[in-house]
Parts: C-alpha cells; sequence; structure tokens
C-alpha cells in the first residue's frame, strides 16, 4: 500500500489465495479502516507471502506485513503503527479516531482469543467448555454495546436507564477501538460458522447492531476481505473434532 503521507510508505496486504487479491488479515484491516477514516488517499499492493519479494525481505527481515516505514525506520508491530498514524496524521489535516470513553478501548477485548482457542480445539471432551467461554465473552460484549454511554444518559431522566442504540462502540462514529475489533468479530463469525456451525445467538442484539452498522460502512466493507478467503485462510487452522 502506498499512502500520500511524506516521508512515509507501507506495506499492508498479504495477498489472497489466487496470490494477487486481499487476504484474510485483521491486522491489515484495521490499518486499511484508519486510513480510510483518516482521509488518506492510498492504494493497496498485496504480496504473496510465498514468493515474497526481495526488496521486503530486505527491508523488514523476518517480518509480514502489515509494516511501515518512516524516513528510513521500519515498524512492525500493528499497536505501534497505529499510535504512529494517530500521532501523524492530526488535525486540522485529519481527524482523530482515539474514543472519548476509556471504556470502549477495552470492550470485546478477549472476543478474538477466546474464538481462537475455541476453533484451533480438536477436543471433544474440551469443545463444550471452550464455546461457553466464547459465549461468555460475546455476551460482555453485548451488554456493554445494550448499556448507555455517559453521554448517552439524561441525567434528569426518571426511572431505568433506555437501552442504547449507538452504532459503534464509543457512540455514532467509528474510531480506532472500531478498527481493532470489527475486523475480528467479522472472521468469527464467518470461520466459527463455517467451521463449527456456530452462530452468534440472536438474542445479542447489541453485537448484532454494531455489525449491520459495520456492514453499512464502505470504510469496513471495501476493506474487508472476502467471506472465502477468510474460509480459505482457517483451512487449516481450524481443527476437526476428534
Amino acid at each position: 500500500m502506498v499512502m500520500s503521507v511524506p516521508g512515509v510508505s507501507c506495506d499492508l496486504s498479504p495477498a489472497g489465495s489466487d496470490g494477487e487479491s486481499i487476504g484474510n488479515c485483521p491486522f491489515s484491516q484495521r490499518l486499511f479502516m484508519i486510513l480510510w477514516l483518516k482521509g488518506v488517499i492510498f492504494n493497496v499492493t498485496t504480496v504473496d507471502l510465498k514468493r515474497k519479494p526481495a526488496d521486503l525481505q530486505d527491508l523488514a527481515p523476518g517480518t509480514n506485513p502489515p509494516f511501515v516505514t518512516f524516513n528510513g525506520e521500519v515498524k512492525v508491530d500493528v499497536n505501534m503503527i497505529e499510535e504512529f498514524l494517530e500521532a501523524k496524521l492530526t488535525p486540522p489535516s485529519y481527524p482523530r479516531l482515539a474514543p472519548k470513553h476509556r471504556e470502549a478501548n477495552t470492550a470485546g477485548i478477549d472476543v478474538f482469543a477466546k474464538f481462537s482457542a475455541y476453533i484451533k480445539n480438536p477436543r471433544k471432551d474440551t469443545n463444550d467448555a471452550l464455546e461457553k467461554a466464547l459465549l461468555k465473552s460475546l455476551y460482555r460484549l453485548d451488554d456493554f454495546l445494550r448499556t448507555p454511554l455517559s453521554d448517552e444518559i439524561d441525567a434528569y431522566a426518571s426511572g431505568d436507564l433506555p437501552e442504547s442504540s449507538r452504532s459503534f462502540l464509543d457512540g455514532s462514529d467509528l474510531t480506532l477501538a472500531d478498527c481493532n475489533l470489527l475486523p475480528k468479530l467479522h472472521i468469527l463469525k464467518v470461520v466459527a460458522k463455517k467451521y463449527r456451525g456456530f452462530e452468534i445467538p440472536v438474542e445479542m442484539t447489541g453485537v448484532w447492531r454494531y455489525l449491520n452498522c459495520a456492514y453499512q460502512r464502505e470504510e469496513f466493507t471495501s476493506t474487508c476481505p472476502a467471506e472465502r478467503e477468510i474460509e480459505f485462510a482457517y483451512l487449516d487452522v481450524a481443527k476437526r473434532i476428534k
């Protein structure tokens, strides 16, 4: 990927199964979304990791995309890249994307880890426990999304608090927290259904509202790999239950 920011160059997208299309990489999509939300003009160049060009091997030996170079310095940690982009691309030229509510940063923080443990497990005797752990994590996320944030609460209203109707973790706008969580949550939805017959329960209205709002935003849909690429990426990762 090439960005129109002086001094910065990026390679952010492993190629898909055909060696050309965008492959499954939630870290790359996370950074794509940040740049799109920042209003940065960029081109995507996919890299076939099986035939990685020599110049990329020399630039970041032993490292796969995503990574960023700035004034000759290579940044390979996705969290550091996010921090760099937020610090480098600032108002008034670029919007800030950090959440206003601190709790938005940690919402759903363990969902992907619980999903990974569940989908990689081949043992029938531990499958139910791992599925319950995943559900518990998803229910915590659902509870967060259904609970109103501080600026949604009318201090003078009486009675019970109304359920939140916000679109995203921090409110009506996409933030850095969503760029991190949404690609992983989408992978969970696609892969768990394909290889485990597991679907996010319909009663998790907060989670489904969140996903459906994301599917209406081009910052998410235009940076998302095809479902077949996500399924292909997990073909050997998702273990058969024995």
